[in-house]
């Protein structure tokens, strides 16, 4: 059963969302029974009528409707999020080419792709991953017209694409990722504000006045000062810092911390110290903790497929991004616990079973996948393992990454064709699709036309970019369908929980997530079954995503008081 709905139509701007109009319809769109209004002050009790028959809504924004529930206090089991959805079909390479498939492409503009992040080596690690969802929703939506008429769209993409049951796991489960995401900016991350603050006294100092460097920021910023022989100087200031470095005869071209650490100086110990407690001062000091800290609770904005690739970002607060340093502030409530989860070593694993490659599958059938691979053809030694295997996902084909490539190629030929066909793919210009149908957007017109250049210096700088695409390409289709075995796990895990709530000691209830961990924030006596829980729930993703293949995908799973304990 589906419901839609929207706002009624004669609703302003200042209304929208405040009063609603739910109309049946089947699978397909068509009306399945009479249409019903509710006024903003019946809105959460229409909702909770039609809920008790578990239908999945249909609306065009998680995000725009399901607060207002939450804040009733009602949680609803499925959706279908209509943003989410067309942002999906738009680049599937699944669909057909249809009149709607085809507005939605030219409508999504001709940017240039976004860059997944490297891993390897550590200097190589690309900028922080583009946000597709920018732009706050709007503060008037589409009437039950549009939304149904969407939908029927959809459904009909769905229906005549190549792989319908896959792309409809996909939507399925990143529709349920919208509400769990709602859900927990809900609840909140439970955070000690006061053992945050004695975490930043540990490291900083006492809290400075407003405009004042902390006590320990302002001991490295006068040895720096001292080592350069630069009395004046800013630390804070990169133009400053490179000049004050240059005059010192430390010849380097960034500030970042990889290459400083290449430098022998007396300067570079104070610099680093000086970099390190500066980060943590900025990303969570005692302006984030004013700001981002309300009631025992961290609360910030999950974007549900904000990555290129299918993964997660946040708005706000620096959700993806919580430092060592302030973990032990997220502590569980009084008579709770946290059960945290990992999946280990979650895209190789993926990788096999793209490849269907049993080798590889033996290599990671119950322990150390990098380990696995060590003993089947690198002498054992796990870092060569590892490298050759990062290498081949994300592209590094030089130095010893590049070396150890024909090894691995030889040890696991179907896995290694699947990244290497689609990093062909990519520098021809082509576009590439995870398992489940998720696309990645095409060559720009502007990297098309590079393409044809006729200089030395103009094709020299085409091969760049087209090498660049290709891995881009190589990686996402990993990245990408890890990314969603992701979303399925958390999607089972939901189901479950919903399916056992109500022990008498409380809930237990998801409070973040991170690309392949998850934390739950459980009563002390559930922990042990909430702990099974998860980890069959991985076991349930994998079969619902690729049936039953002879691969583990391990689930390292832990309970503590803190999350610093966590690893």
């Amino acid at each position: 059963m589906y419901v839609a709905v929207a706002a009624p139509a004669s609703a302003g701007a200042s209304q929208h969302r405040a009063a609603a109009v739910f109309q049946p319809v089947d699978a397909a769109g068509a009306p399945a029974g009479p249409a019903v209004s509710a006024t903003a002050q019946e809105l959460t009790d229409v909702f909770a009528r039609f809920e008790v028959d578990r239908p999945r809504w249909v609306w065009d924004s998680t995000r725009a409707w399901y607060p207002l529930l939450l804040a009733g206090g009602l949680r609803v089991d499925r959706c279908h999020d209509l943003g989410l959805v067309r942002a999906i079909l738009t680049h599937s390479g699944y669909c057909a080419d249809s009149p709607y498939i085809q507005d939605l492409r030219r409508s999504s503009g001709d940017a240039d792709e976004p860059v997944l992040p490297r891993q390897v080596p550590a200097q190589q690690v690309a900028p922080n991953q583009t946000s597709l969802f920018e732009d706050p929703p709007a503060a008037q939506g589409p009437g039950l017209d549009e939304v149904i008429g969407e939908f029927q769209r959809q459904q009909r993409a769905v229906a005549t694409s190549s792989h319908a049951h896959r792309l409809a796991l996909l939507l399925a489960a990143e529709s349920a990722g919208a509400l769990l995401a709602t859900e927990m900016e809900s609840t909140g991350l439970p955070w000690r504000r006061d053992i945050h603050e004695q975490l930043l006294e540990t490291h900083l100092g006492p809290r400075p006045p407003e405009g004042r460097r902390p006590v320990r920021l302002e001991q490295f910023a006068a040895e720096l000062r001292t080592a350069l022989g630069s009395p004046s100087l800013n630390p804070d200031s990169p133009q400053e810092l490179m000049r004050a470095l240059h005059r010192a005869g430390i010849e380097v071209s960034t500030t970042r911390s990889w290459e400083l650490e290449r430098q022998n100086h007396p300067a570079i110990g104070p610099l680093l110290a000086y970099k390190k407690l500066s980060r943590l001062l900025t990303a969570n000091g005692w302006s984030w903790l004013d700001t981002w800290v309300r009631d025992g609770r961290f609360r910030p904005e999950y974007v549900v497929g904000g990555v290129v690739s299918g993964r997660w970002a946040s708005r706000g607060g620096g959700a993806l991004q919580i430092p060592k340093q302030v973990r032990d502030a997220v502590r569980p409530d009084p008579g709770h616990l946290f059960v945290i989860a990992d999946a280990a070593q979650l895209e190789p694993r993926v990788l096999a079973a793209l490849g269907r490659d049993s080798a590889l599958a033996a290599a990671a059938r119950g322990r150390d996948l990098y380990q696995g691979i060590a003993e089947q053809g690198f002498g054992g030694d796990r870092s060569k393992a590892k490298l050759a295997m990062l290498g081949a996902m994300y592209g590094a084909t030089s130095g010893e990454s590049g070396r150890l490539m024909p090894q691995l190629t030889r040890a696991y030929p179907q896995a290694i064709a699947v990244v290497e066909a689609a990093a062909r793919t990519g520098e021809t210009g082509g576009a590439v699709t995870s398992y489940l149908g998720r696309g990645c957007p095409p060559a720009s017109e502007r990297w098309r036309a590079a393409q044809q250049s006729t200089t030395a210096e103009e094709q020299r700088r085409a091969d760049s970019a087209a090498r660049a695409r290709g891995r881009f390409t190589r990686n996402f289709v990993v990245q990408s369908t890890a990314a969603e075995w992701a979303l399925c796990w958390l999607a089972e895990i939901r189901r479950r929980l919903r399916a056992e709530a109500g022990p008498a000691s409380g809930r237990s209830e998801v409070v973040f997530f991170l690309h392949d961990e998850v934390m739950l924030h459980v009563p002390e006596a559930d922990a042990g079954g909430i702990s099974r829980l998860v980890e069959d729930a991985a076991a349930a993703a994998t079969e619902l995503m690729f049936g039953r293949i002879p691969i583990d995908f391990a689930v390292n799973t832990v309970v503590v008081a803190s999350y610093a304990d966590a690893k």
